[in-house]
């Protein structure tokens, strides 16, 4: 009787197909999912194959990998993209362009409007403070440097102006004229 197994680790038994919960199973596929735009994200991948490549539709499949992941596949594999961008930018003297095409964008716009939304700062300014650290081991400045997910950039100022001296000037004013 055939049957799909995973090697069971020191005498464990192991486990089949049919022993997985229908969660289990769906995130095992959104885990392959992601295991393959890991391995491939220098090429073109789209939605309709990698959702087809896990048996579920376009819109199936992005709706389950973000429930799982939090995030959509477009934006993780964007978030991996730039993360691999970052290495290249910090270990390499490849130029901006080159290391745009080689981690999979088309266009050397998106690219650096993409790299800006997630880490804050061009790629160019970011070749230039993140040089690469050698006293402290890869593990640990790959860490530090990695962002947490898509979209986290610290702003510089607050999005609003004159959020600090609005309430301060306002008790001063209403004390003046007591």
């Amino acid at each position: 009787m055939p049957t799909s197994r995973v090697t069971a680790a020191r005498g464990a038994p192991a486990v089949t197909s049919h022993d997985l919960t229908p969660t289990e199973a769906r995130n095992r596929l959104m885990l392959r999912a992601r295991d393959i735009m890991d391995r491939s994200f220098g090429r073109g991948l789209d939605t309709p194959s990698l959702g087809a490549r896990v048996g579920m539709s376009e819109a199936h499949f992005i709706r389950t990998f973000k429930e799982v992941f939090g995030e959509t596949p477009h934006r993780y594999l964007q978030r991996r993209r730039v993360e691999r961008a970052m290495y290249l930018l910090r270990e390499t003297e490849t130029s901006v362009t080159d290391v745009c095409l080689d981690v999979g964008f088309n266009s050397l716009g998106t690219f650096s409007r993409t790299f800006k939304e997630i880490t804050g700062i061009s790629p160019t300014a970011f070749r230039q403070r993140h040089q690469p650290v050698r006293a402290v081991p890869t593990c640990f400045a790959m860490a530090w440097a990695r962002p947490s997910s898509f979209g986290e950039a610290r702003l510089a100022s607050p999005p609003y102006s004159g959020a600090s001296a609005a309430p301060g000037g306002a008790a001063e004013a209403k004390e003046d004229d007591a």
